[in-house]
C-alpha cells in the first residue's frame, strides 16, 4: 500500500530544548507536507526535552524515540540511522534541531528529486546562518549574516522577518542548483539510505561523519543538489559545538570527537579528504 505522503521527516536531537522547540514548530507550520509523519530521536537528554516532546506527541503528531539518559551515545549519526530505520515512506527528510525551515521547503526539495527521476540524489536546502563562528564570508550553499540582522539565538530570532527576506531571496535566486551536500540535512530516497548504509557508527557521537557518508554516496553515484528554491535558517552547530553552554568554545565532546575521529578516518579509508571549488568532498588523496 502506497504511504498517502511521499516524505518522513527526521530529527535526532541532544540537550537542544530551545532550538528543537522552533524547529518543530516551523517544520509544521511552513512545510507543504504539514501532516506528513515526523520521527523524533532523543538521547541522553538532560535538558527538559523528553518531558516536552511527551507532552506535545499528540500537539505536534510526532513518533517519538527516547532513549535513556544512560544509553550508549549514538550521536546525530547514530540517531538519523535509527530514524531511518522507522521510516515507511518513498523519502526521508533529515533535519536538524537547531534549524527554522521556510514556506515548502520540503516541496522545493522533492520537486529536484521528481526533476532528475533516474538519478540517484541527496537535495539539500540552502542556509542561512549567524556569524557565530566569525567567519570571513559567506560559503556556496550558506549565507551568513551579522548577529543582529534576524537574531542568532532562539529567545531573539525574528522568524516574520526571516519569512519574509527568506520569500525575497528565493525569488532573487531563482533556479539556481548548487552541486554541493551540506552537512547531514537533505531529501534522500530510502532505498538509496539504505543502499548506502547510513551513518558509520565508529564515528559517534559527532564530527566526520557526513563526510565518510558523502563519500560512500559518491561511491555509489550519487548526484548532490543544493537548490535556492528551499531555503533554512541553521542556528549554527548548536546541537553539536554548544556555544552558548562553553562561552562561546566548542563543546569538549565535540573537540574530542573531532580529534578522535579524524584518527579513524585515517584508519577506515587511509588518505586524507580532497575537496572541489565548492567546498565539497570529492575524494581522497
Amino acid at each position: 500500500m502506497t504511504h498517502p505522503n511521499p516524505l518522513t521527516f527526521c530529527i535526532s536531537t541532544y540537550n537542544n530544548l530551545p532550538y528543537l522547540k522552533l524547529a518543530i514548530e516551523s517544520v509544521r507550520k511552513n512545510s507543504y507536507f504539514k501532516d506528513a509523519p515526523f520521527i523524533i530521536h532523543a538521547e541522553n537528554c538532560t535538558d527538559g526535552t523528553n518531558k516536552w516532546l511527551f507532552e506535545n506527541r499528540d500537539k505536534y503528531n510526532l513518533t517519538l524515540l527516547v532513549e535513556p539518559e544512560n544509553i550508549k551515545v549514538r550521536g546525530i549519526g547514530g540517531g538519523m540511522n535509527i530514524c531511518a530505520d522507522h521510516v515507511e515512506t518513498e523519502y526521508i527528510l533529515f533535519l536538524h534541531s537547531d534549524f527554522y525551515v521556510t514556506k515548502n521547503w520540503d516541496k522545493a526539495l522533492l520537486d529536484i528529486h521528481k526533476k532528475y527521476p533516474n538519478e540517484k540524489l541527496w537535495v539539500n536546502p540552502h542556509r542561512v546562518e549567524p556569524n557565530i563562528f566569525n567567519n570571513p564570508s559567506s560559503r556556496p550553499g550558506t549565507v551568513i549574516v551579522p548577529l543582529d540582522i534576524f537574531g542568532a539565538y532562539s529567545y531573539d530570532f525574528n522568524s516574520n522577518y526571516f519569512d519574509a527576506w527568506a520569500k525575497e531571496f528565493k525569488q532573487t535566486n531563482e533556479g539556481i542548483e548548487i552541486p554541493k551536500g551540506e552537512g547531514v540535512s537533505g531529501l534522500v530516497k530510502k532505498s538509496f539510505w539504505d543502499e548506502v548504509g547510513g551513518n558509520d557508527s565508529i564515528f559517534a557521537p559527532a564530527s566526520w561523519e557526513d563526510m565518510d557518508l558523502f563519500l560512500r554516496m559518491l561511491q555509489n553515484g550519487v548526484r548532490f543538489i543544493l537548490p535556492t528554491s528551499s531555503l533554512v535558517w541553521h542556528f549554527g552547530a548548536r546541537g553539536s559545538h554548544r556555544l552558548e553552554e562553553n562561552n562561546g568554545q566548542s563543546s569538549e565532546r565535540q573537540r574530542k570527537s573531532e580529534a578522535e575521529n579524524a584518527k579513524k578516518w585515517l584508519e577506515k579509508w587511509g588518505k586524507m579528504p580532497i575537496f572541489d571549488d565548492y567546498g565539497m568532498i570529492k575524494g581522497i588523496a
